[in-house]
């Protein structure tokens, strides 16, 4: 297998990975646990779902390991293209990493408390809750920004549909304007979800085309030629194949 169709499918399999990991963690487990507006119920949930509560943990833990690994991937396969945006890629996915890691530090403690109860222990976790919900929230700036160069290495590489790196780049920004819009324009939920649908079908996508292609076949000669010519723009070289 050529090394970078290797790197591609690896990165596609960590992307996929934390794609579950997010949504199983952040949407599913937190949604049986969390009870909006009743703290008893949270911490009954945490009391008699222990087991289910120590999962959602693993699995935001397992969201920060697959993150910053599908970060410096993506780096790997897009650094020849581009080094700036390929290192801006891992450098807002490893922020984005260390946001899901508080929040995994929050969840923690919660369970902590409902364990061995402190003071107000049903107040507390619903607090600890609440600040994890809102870095996850708050954390989609990171989830947007890391799109928008990855966006922009598919258009200068040639390497995958133009049509993905258009809506990565959308997709991204949107992602940004709806961290905005869940503290701007707290009345309208359904306008920070409604932003949110670029950036999933572009995120899908290229965790599809990753693991089931790569990257098209002229990639594959653009890096032979440069490992052939040390300092060789690839996505360059690809850009004037395609106007050729």
């Amino acid at each position: 297998m050529h090394p970078l169709i290797r790197t591609a499918r690896v990165t596609g399999l960590l992307y996929l990975c934390l794609a579950v990991a997010g949504g199983l963690g952040f949407l599913f487990v937190r949604s049986e646990l969390f009870v909006d507006g009743d703290p008893g119920a949270t911490l009954a949930n945490l009391v008699e779902h222990e087991s289910l509560a120590r999962l959602g943990v693993a699995l935001e833990l397992l969201t920060v390991l697959t993150k910053a690994l599908a970060a410096v991937w993506f780096y790997r396969l897009f650094r020849t293209v581009d080094q700036v945006a390929a290192a801006s890629i891992a450098a807002f996915g490893l922020v984005n990493a260390v946001v899901v890691l508080c929040s995994a530090a929050l969840l923690g403690t919660a369970i902590g408390l409902a364990a061995d109860p402190v003071g107000d222990t049903a107040s507390d976790v619903q607090l600890l809750y609440l600040v994890s919900g809102e870095l996850w929230n708050v954390g989609t700036i990171f989830f947007g920004l890391w799109l928008i160069p990855m966006g922009w290495c598919v258009l200068r590489s040639g390497w995958m549909p133009r049509a993905l790196g258009w809506i990565l780049v959308i997709g991204g920004a949107c992602y940004v304007l709806g961290a905005f819009a869940l503290y701007l324009v707290p009345g309208m939920p359904a306008l920070a979800d409604a932003l949110s649908v670029p950036a999933t079908v572009g995120e899908l996508w290229m965790i599809g085309y990753l693991l089931v292609r790569g990257v098209r076949r002229h990639a594959l000669g653009a890096s032979r030629g440069s490992r052939q010519a040390p300092g060789h723009d690839v996505g360059g070289s690809a850009g004037l194949a395609r106007c050729g």
